[in-house]
């Protein structure tokens, strides 16, 4: 909309400075010109060393931009490393949690004693702090990114958890028997259901992890299948301790699910065995000691035992408290092994990351080093090959004063140089407030300084001559606009949130307006827009499509409160050129005028007959 007079205003700018740049060098150059004394070996030399010497610069800047992107991606890659790790790493914690948490429910189901049901709250109170942690969102360092994990996964997790531990706490009321039986297999199928539900989590982590690609494939898979031997291992205990607190025969789906266990067990434990991540970890050897010993040897043999003894009969050698205080310590040496590999992880990691940081500083000091010295190289061998092209001194002060240059003998030396960049330095501060005085000029002639929309000195321009200068016989359309009862604004809200709401009227116009429109501020409280068109009707279209828009805007005055602010519109059609643009702006004024006479908010249009300069009258007007 403003582009038209800005782009004129910028073309004649731009046309008088280069003529009086070009018409100051003709003048110097006439008065003197060290050209001459330079012998033809010296002119050719110039621009092929000059070439020379950008281009290898230029090279050098590449090859140590391209050096140093490699070097900040590996450190961020390995930074965003460590904070992946660290992450899942938690989310594999609360996995245990909630797996952990069977053992003191089984503990108070079976023997619902107050040391039981206490350490059940402990355990279930570090579940949900875990679960409300991974809830919130991520605190994520600067320059990584996350993606946190959907809402409905760990809603589901929790409301199946409080439903699994309200079956669990009934569970525990029921006395013996089969009821007993039921009540303890029902809650315990609803804890695995809960464990089942958060592997969602854990495996939408791992696919995230593993799609990007971030180095951590082998370590994610490593640790997602040491959680799932924990969790089948404890289920292995539980499909056993509902008949033995019972005491009842164990049922054959719990054998077989017990079986399955095992089977899904062993399979896991021999995928883990010939991992590389744990291959290249020597020393967790005494850990997977430990699990072969404990967990695969007592362990299971203890819970194979009770099977047999469940298999026919009822009579078990050891109680369901006993059971659960033989079998845990066996899976401790699971959770110690998990730990153990998780702890090394994250310690290789953030070496990794350490190691990138340190590379990055290196690299970035070597590289600077190599590029300054490369570059003190380059510009003393151009200082001590092109002396005598330092005579050019005074022609550019000459230039960026305007005026002619006298002749001065050539003369060499380091000195010179110094002075040379003086004078580059001398032009370029020269230059650049030239420039900013232009732009700062060019602003405040075509602009209103509150609202940023064109003012009345250039609207009257270009609707007299056009965008290039020239004056054009092309139909206008012109719609005035006088903000309604303006002056209460200021009275009631003060002048700070009047000028908020012109500035606020006048970013809607811009918005609102077509594209080849000029809006500008016409004066006070009033706005003007200038675009070709021969059609009052498609205008008075416009003004009222934007009386409505500024009708149902709401502006945002002090503290916060926000008013109403409607306007009275006048829509005239006539022809660019200086008479044509005065009455224009009158049949205009008057239909503005026409609609605050009528009540305002609403758009009047100027006569037809009028605008077509054929007299009479016929005046149209559309109503708010």
């Amino acid at each position: 909309m403003t582009s038209t007079v800005s782009q004129h205003a910028q073309t004649t700018t731009s046309a008088t400075a280069a003529t009086a740049f070009g018409s100051s060098r003709k003048r110097a150059e006439s008065a003197w010109s060290p050209w001459p004394r330079l012998s033809k070996r010296d002119q050719s030399l110039y621009p092929k060393l000059s070439f020379s010497i950008g281009l290898a610069i230029l090279c050098a800047a590449v090859l140590a931009a391209m050096i140093l992107s490699r070097a900040w991606n590996d450190f961020v890659e390995a930074r965003q490393n460590h904070y992946d790790i660290q992450y899942f790493r938690q989310i594999l914690d609360t996995a245990n949690f909630i797996s952990a948490e069977r053992g003191p429910a089984n503990d108070a189901m079976s023997d619902p004693s107050e040391t039981a049901l206490k350490r059940l709250a402990e355990f279930r109170a570090r579940s949900d702090a875990a679960l409300v942690s991974l809830s919130a969102p991520p605190e994520v360092p600067i320059l990584l990114h996350d993606h946190p994990i959907p809402r409905d996964l760990i809603e589901a997790v929790t409301e199946n958890l409080a439903l699994a531990r309200t079956k669990v706490d009934h569970a525990a009321t029921v006395q013996g028997g089969e009821a007993k039986l039921r009540a303890m297999q029902a809650a315990i199928e609803a804890m695995f259901g809960v464990s089942d539900r958060f592997r969602a989590v854990t495996t939408w982590r791992a696919n995230e992890l593993i799609g990007h690609d971030s180095g951590l494939s082998e370590p994610v898979l490593v640790g997602q299948m040491l959680a799932d031997l924990r969790e089948y291992g404890g289920r292995i205990a539980s499909e056993v301790i509902a008949p033995l607190a019972s005491r009842q025969r164990i049922p054959l789906e719990n054998i077989i699910d017990a079986r399955r266990d095992q089977g899904r067990i062993h399979q896991i434990w021999d995928m883990l065995r010939g991992q590389t991540a744990l291959n290249v970890m020597p020393d967790l050897a005494r850990n997977q000691a430990a699990i072969d010993t404990l967990f695969f040897g007592a362990g299971m043999n203890m819970v194979d035992t009770l099977i047999k003894q469940g298999k026919d009969s009822s009579s078990y050698s050891i109680t369901a408290v006993e059971l659960t205080r033989a079998f845990v310590p066996t899976m401790k040496s699971i959770e110690d092994y998990r730990t153990a590999f998780l702890d090394k992880t994250v310690s290789r990691v953030a070496a990794e990351r350490d190691g990138a940081l340190k590379l990055l500083a290196i690299v970035s000091l070597a590289t600077t080093i190599v590029l300054a010295v490369l570059i003190g190289v380059l510009l003393s061998v151009r200082r001590d090959v092109f002396r005598p092209l330092l005579q050019a001194r005074e022609e550019v002060i000459g230039l960026a004063e305007d005026r002619p240059l006298a002749e001065r003998l050539a003369s060499g030396g380091a000195g010179e140089m110094t002075r040379l960049f003086d004078a580059i330095d001398v032009l370029q501060d020269r230059m650049r407030e030239r420039a900013s005085l232009t732009s700062e000029l060019r602003q405040q002639a075509e602009t209103d300084g509150l609202t940023g929309a064109l003012n009345r000195r250039t609207l009257d321009y270009i609707a007299q001559n056009g965008s290039d200068g020239s004056p054009k016989d092309d139909a206008l359309a012109l719609i005035m606009i006088d903000l309604d009862h303006f002056k209460s604004i200021n009275d009631t809200h003060g002048h700070l949130a009047g000028d908020r709401v012109l500035v606020e009227t006048a970013k809607l116009l811009k918005r609102e307006a077509p594209i080849d429109c000029v809006v500008a501020r016409f004066g006070g409280e009033e706005f003007a827009l200038l675009f070709p068109c021969s059609d009052i009707n498609q205008a008075g279209r416009l003004a009222e499509s934007i009386r409505a828009k500024l009708e149902n805007h709401r502006f945002t005055v002090s503290e916060g409160r926000q008013i109403t602010v409607t306007a009275s519109f006048g829509v005239a059609c006539g022809q660019r050129g200086p008479s044509s643009w005065r009455h224009l702006v009158e049949r205009a004024d008057k239909a503005l005028y026409r609609a605050k006479a009528d009540g305002r908010n609403r758009v009047s249009m100027a006569p037809i007959s009028v605008a077509r300069r054929m007299g009479g009258e016929g005046d149209q007007r559309l109503r708010a």
